[in-house]
């Protein structure tokens, strides 16, 4: 397990505890839908990471976020894979001040051997009265009864007073001793619209650690946006001044902006050893996979000049850098590429490599262990001997992180959740079928200079297994005429969100890997609107829209563009069929909160 160094002379340092919410706060980006498996998927990730507490979802926001809650605390709380030393994870459910919220949540986490309730309540003046509107004194009396409640159910209990960093400090320093007599054990601190500077918020947690009553008695946590790209540095600020858990997400995804980045902080832990009072447990080897999973999964491009992740952030251009780096590679390398997960290894892959070597540089790449189901495995090795044949100069790390991307995306896209055990006849989650809806069994495309392009395209229809096929003609391309002919066999119309190709590795025989994003035609965040029929007490009303409507994203790899484009946007077009069978994510008719 990759950590801080700690020199023998120094002071004993506290554990950092690292608590991810990519699958709730992270999830809820302008446009991100993740299915559940996808989801448990990322859990299991998170796990092998290191991550000391996920928080998993906000199970009362639809039946399809209780199961997916309830199935990450069953099928991942337990789990040890690669947490050499330390505890399982803690499952965390995220809930308003209101008791529905808190008993759903803690009905979703329950089965995890360990497990939490997150409660919150907003405390700054803006909020109590133009968004809550109930006086100071209502705030803190609802504190008592909601941390006294979700404390009555769960002995971990962490409370949050959302929009702190606006908050009046007198007045947040009560509303956190009532907290705290009440039972919560963890003080979230969110600087929840990313307005504070690093000197501020780290002064906001010495203060309140000073003059909270029976502040010695919990752990104050830090949970900061990154609206004016302060989020790593507020976050680290909090630790210094007495911080021991640090809420984040992977590659910094979130709302609007997004949160504080787990690879920035961890690695500022890691690459000053001797400044910060906390050493982590997180192995660091697996960030560079991990960051490629949630990119793949959320369809959350990482941009290339990202802080440890990205993919300029261990490239140098400068003649005088690559010089420099040749001699002596910390000449302009603070982190080794390899610390991450970027390799640097000289293990070739060619037509002739078997299992084993295959596997091994999986190992190396941060696939190793149940990164990989068997049958993914299996998949992507009879995929590599494929692409082996195709290519000349041999299959580069580029193509194998592509291959599994491919895998992944191909394999999370359709397959479905069972509904939760104690689910009602109105909340009950439908079951989707044991397999993605199309698979692509033939493309033939027509196209050049001067030429109207044209793809017949043929789609296996599992679900009522017959073969379908249909063509198209298209003014802009093959790959429109490709997606126009699928169009017309699924029978819907798709809007093209995006669409991204990159080449994995050099030469005329590279692959190109296909990201796509795609929303049914015709939606509009204008036209979701509340189900609502009474006027509900501001903090029990509907979580409303948050401006978004559901967009599904797909990936594949292939020496062809075009194949890979049909793949990928099939993919894509599997989810957006599997969502609509089942509902996987929180309704987008019913959700938004931001901490």
């Amino acid at each position: 397990m990759a950590s801080s160094t700690i020199s023998p002379s120094s002071p004993a340092k506290s554990k950092l505890i690292v608590f991810d919410t990519t699958l709730r706060d992270g999830e809820q980006s302008p446009g991100v839908t993740l299915n559940t498996e996808e989801k448990i998927e990322i859990a299991r990730q998170l796990s092998r990471l290191g991550v000391d507490i996920i928080e998993a979802g906000f199970p009362v926001a639809s039946p399809g976020d209780f199961n997916a809650v309830q199935r990450i605390a069953r099928e991942v709380g337990g789990l040890m894979e690669g947490r050499d030393g330390l505890e399982p994870m803690v499952i965390c459910g995220l809930a308003r001040s209101v008791k529905k919220d808190i008993q759903t949540a803690y009905d979703a986490v329950k089965d995890a051997p360990r497990h939490r309730i997150h409660v919150f309540l907003a405390t700054s003046d803006i909020h109590l009265e133009f968004k809550l509107k109930i006086s100071r004194d209502e705030c803190k009396a609802r504190i008592r009864e909601m941390v006294g409640f979700a404390k009555s159910l769960c002995a971990d209990i962490e409370f949050s007073p959302e929009d702190a960093g606006r908050s009046d400090r007198a007045f947040l320093c009560e509303a956190l001793a009532v907290a705290i007599e009440a039972g919560a054990t963890t003080l979230n601190i969110p600087d929840t619209v990313g307005y504070n500077t690093p000197h501020e918020y780290g002064a906001l947690i010495a203060h309140l650690k000073q003059n909270t009553p029976g502040a010695d008695s919990v752990i104050f946590s830090t949970h900061c946006h990154n609206d004016l790209g302060l989020a790593t540095a507020n976050t680290l600020a909090g630790i210094s001044n007495g911080a021991r858990q640090v809420e984040v997400t992977i590659n910094g995804i979130g709302e609007r902006a997004g949160n504080t980045s787990l690879e920035e902080v961890v690695m500022n832990i890691h690459t000053h050893p001797d400044t910060y009072p906390v050493h982590h447990t997180i192995n660091t080897r697996l960030l560079f996979s991990t960051s490629r999973m949630v990119e793949d999964l959320s369809g959350m491009v990482v941009q290339a000049n990202k802080a440890i992740v990205g993919r300029n952030a261990f490239l140098h251009e400068s003649g005088i850098h690559q010089d420099g780096v040749l001699k002596n590679k910390t000449t302009y390398e603070i982190i080794r590429p390899e610390d991450v997960g970027v390799t640097t290894g000289n293990l070739a892959l060619g037509k002739h490599s078997g299992r084993h070597a295959f596997k091994t540089k999986l190992e190396e790449l941060g696939y190793g262990g149940a990164a990989l189901s068997d049958a993914q495995f299996q998949t992507a090795f009879a995929k590599f001997k494929d692409l082996a044949d195709s290519k000349k100069a041999g299959v580069t790390d580029g193509d194998m992180h592509a291959l599994v991307a491919d895998i992944r995306s191909t394999s999370l896209s359709g397959p479905a959740s069972a509904q939760p055990d104690d689910a009602t006849a109105e909340e009950s989650v439908s079951e989707e079928p044991a397999a993605v809806q199309y698979t692509l069994k033939q493309l033939h495309v027509f196209t050049g200079v001067n030429v109207m392009p044209t793809a017949t395209v043929t789609l296996h229809d599992a679900h009522r297994g017959v073969d379908l096929t249909d063509v198209a003609v298209a003014k802009n391309g093959p790959i429109e005429a490709t997606y126009s002919a699928i169009q017309r066999i699924i029978g819907r119309d798709i809007e093209l969100l995006n669409f991204t190709v990159s080449a994995t590795s050099v030469g005329q025989d590279t692959q190109g890997k296909v990201s796509v994003r795609i929303a049914q035609s015709g939606s509009s965040s204008s036209s979701v609107v509340s189900s609502a029929t009474a006027s509900p007490k501001p903090e029990e009303q509907l979580l409303t829209s948050y401006g978004a409507v559901p967009k599904f994203s797909g990936v594949a790899c292939n020496v062809d563009i075009i194949t890979a484009s049909a793949k990928a946007y099939l993919t894509a077009v599997n989810r957006m069929v599997s969502h609509d069978s089942a509902d996987n994510r929180a309704s987008h008719k019913q959700r938004n909160v931001e901490i």
